[in-house]
């Protein structure tokens, strides 16, 4: 019997990149939900797909979990962009906190008990004083955003369920990641896609930035979609494990892979509109507690991520795709 799988928020980010992985690797039945239309289109051939908000409708949800009887349960969708969140707090909290119940109360009522995998992120960790690294899934939480407090909500609304319906929820922080298709609201997609427009002539030759000192442990979304299979299948439930590359990148390392693969010489000039203080210089995942579980660790090096990246916005400018 094949085993089925509902991912929310299939046409973002993460989902397109998960969605690709499990028609690639598995033998699962995919279907999607998302906010979008048009934008999970590229699936529909090979995906049952439904396009809607019925992440805040819970009766509308429970029809659709009674209808897909999924497995596994990839809760992808969410409002991820961090200055969002501080520009109007409540909708990022009702958003993800109500998405989140939703999901929960649908596959309570679903009765097959399907494993649910919870994302939260390493934002949660907020206030990370250098002393405290590598992080580590038992690090105190000090969200120090809207975001980041939604992201508690979501984990903890995760870890309750299991506890006390028995679901079989697995939770996730995951440490920022990068790669193609992702919003040029991120800075790794925004230096590209500048860079490519520079390289068209679509843009003088000049790359606009913010804080480039801060560091951050960076992985390919490929990789961390990878690591999100392995922990609805293989995963504790009831457990969090954190998700990262181990090491830590510059902003500036990742401008300057970027310019070093540009085919035009571009410079760079400082944004004030870009700069945001950032209280947490330096974040780096100990991920040993995953590794033990499944094995997985980053495999895709940071050189290729930012090639493909720029290559995304080179087609994406010249309209191959």
């Amino acid at each position: 019997m094949t085993l089925r799988a509902l991912i929310t928020g299939i046409g973002g980010f993460a989902g397109s990149h998960l969605t690709r992985y499990l028609l690639a690797h598995t033998d699962l039945d995919i279907w999607g939900l998302d906010l979008v239309e048009g934008r999970a289109a590229q699936f529909r051939s090979r995906v049952t797909l439904h396009v809607g908000n019925m992440l805040m409708d819970l009766s509308v949800l429970k029809h659709l979990f009674a209808e897909a009887k999924p497995d596994y349960v990839f809760h992808l969708a969410a409002q991820a962009f961090v200055p969002t969140s501080w520009e109007d707090p409540w909708s990022t909290l009702e958003n993800n906190i109500r998405g989140q119940l939703n999901v929960l109360l649908a596959a309570v009522a679903l009765g097959t008990l399907p494993r649910v995998l919870v994302v939260g992120s390493v934002d949660e960790y907020g206030l990370v004083a250098p002393g405290e690294l590598p992080i580590g899934e038992d690090n105190p939480l000090r969200p120090n955003s809207p975001y980041a407090v939604s992201k508690v909500a979501q984990d903890m609304l995760g870890y309750q369920y299991y506890a006390s319906h028995g679901l079989p929820v697995i939770r996730v922080r995951p440490c920022n990641h990068i790669g193609p298709g992702q919003s040029p609201a991120f800075v790794a997609s925004a230096f590209a896609k500048q860079i490519a427009e520079a390289e068209a002539g679509l843009r003088e030759p000049v790359v606009r930035v913010g804080n480039l000192e801060a560091r951050r442990d960076l992985s390919d979304v490929r990789d961390i979609v990878r690591g999100y299979y392995l922990a609805a299948s293989e995963g504790e439930p009831g457990k969090v494990y954190v998700l990262g590359a181990e090491r830590s990148y510059a902003i500036r390392d990742l401008l300057d892979g970027l310019i070093a693969l540009s085919e035009v010489p571009v410079t760079v000039e400082l944004d004030p509109d870009l700069l945001r203080p950032s209280d947490v210089t330096e974040i780096v995942a100990d991920c040993t507690r995953f590794r033990s579980r499944t094995g997985w660790r980053v495999e895709i090096p940071f050189e290729q991520s930012l090639r493909d990246i720029l290559d995304y916005w080179r087609q994406s400018i010249r309209g191959d795709r």
